[in-house]
C-alpha cells in the first residue's frame, strides 16, 4: 500500500514537473495572427514546393534521404544524372551499391546513405511490392528514413498535410511564435495544433523557405519579411 501511495505521490509529482516546465514555453500566436501570417506568405508564394528534385514518390524518398546534413542544392546535383537512370526501388537494387555510392559520393556522408537507399530499396521490392508506403508508420521501418524524411513524402506525394521540422522551421516557429516548442516533435505538434486548416498543407513549405531565405539564423533579413510586424522576435536587424 505504501509502494503504491509512493508511485502515485511520484507520478504525481513529474506531472506536476511536466506541466511547470511545458509552461515556460512560450504561448503560440493567437488564432488571428496566424492567418493573417500564414496569409501574406501564401500571397508572396501560392504553391510552394519542395526544393528538391523528383519524378515520383520513391525519387524523393531517396532525395530526402540523401539530404540529411546536406544542401538540397548538392543533393540535385548529385541525383541529376541517377534518377535519369534510376527511378524505382528494384532498378535502384540493379544499379548496386558500388555503382550509388559513385553516383552520391559528392554528398556529405555518401557511403552510409548508399547503403541505406540500397536497403530500402530491397525492403520496398520484397515487403511493398516496389511501391513506396502511404504511412508514417510503414515509412519509418526503411533504413535511414526518420520522422522528417517520411514526413515529407506524405506532404508532397500523398498530400497529407505532414510537417516535416527541419532546423529551419524549428528556429522560425519558436522565433515567431507560430509554433514554440523545446525540440522538432513539439514544434511539429504546434503547427499541428495551432496553423489554421487552410494553411496546413503548405505550412511546413512556407516555413522552411522563409528559414532558408528570409528568417536566417545568424541574421534574419527582417527588412525584407512581409510578416515582420507580426513577429515578437526581439533581435530585429536593421
Amino acid at each position: 500500500m505504501q509502494g503504491t501511495l509512493a508511485l502515485a505521490a511520484g507520478s504525481g509529482h513529474l506531472e506536476g514537473m511536466a506541466q511547470a516546465a511545458f509552461s515556460r514555453i512560450p504561448s503560440a500566436l493567437p488564432y488571428g495572427r496566424q492567418v493573417e501570417f500564414f496569409s501574406r506568405l501564401r500571397d508572396a508564394n501560392p504553391a510552394p514546393v519542395t526544393e528538391l528534385e523528383y519524378v515520383n514518390a520513391f525519387t524523393l524518398l531517396v532525395a530526402v534521404a540523401l539530404s540529411a546534413q546536406a544542401t538540397d542544392v548538392g543533393v540535385n546535383k548529385a541525383t541529376k544524372g541517377l534518377f535519369r537512370k534510376v527511378t524505382t526501388p528494384r532498378q535502384m537494387v540493379e544499379f548496386g551499391l558500388e555503382a550509388l555510392t559513385e553516383e552520391i559520393k559528392t554528398i556529405g556522408l555518401f557511403r552510409q546513405k548508399a547503403k541505406n537507399v540500397i536497403a530500402l530499396s530491397k525492403r520496398l521490392v520484397e515487403e511493398y511490392g516496389g511501391e513506396v508506403p502511404q504511412s508514417r508508420a510503414a515509412l519509418m521501418t526503411l533504413p535511414g528514413v526518420g520522422r522528417k524524411t517520411a514526413n515529407v513524402v506524405l506532404n508532397s506525394v500523398f498530400n497529407f498535410p505532414a510537417q516535416a521540422v527541419d532546423t529551419h522551421i524549428f528556429r522560425v516557429g519558436n522565433r515567431t511564435r507560430i509554433a514554440p516548442g523545446r525540440d522538432v516533435e513539439q514544434v511539429e505538434r504546434a503547427i499541428e495544433d495551432n496553423v489554421p486548416v487552410e494553411f496546413q498543407q503548405d505550412a511546413h513549405h512556407w516555413l522552411i523557405l522563409h528559414g532558408r531565405y528570409v528568417c536566417q539564423a545568424r541574421r534574419p533579413r527582417c527588412m525584407i519579411c512581409p510578416v515582420e510586424d507580426l513577429c515578437p522576435f526581439e533581435e530585429k536587424t536593421e
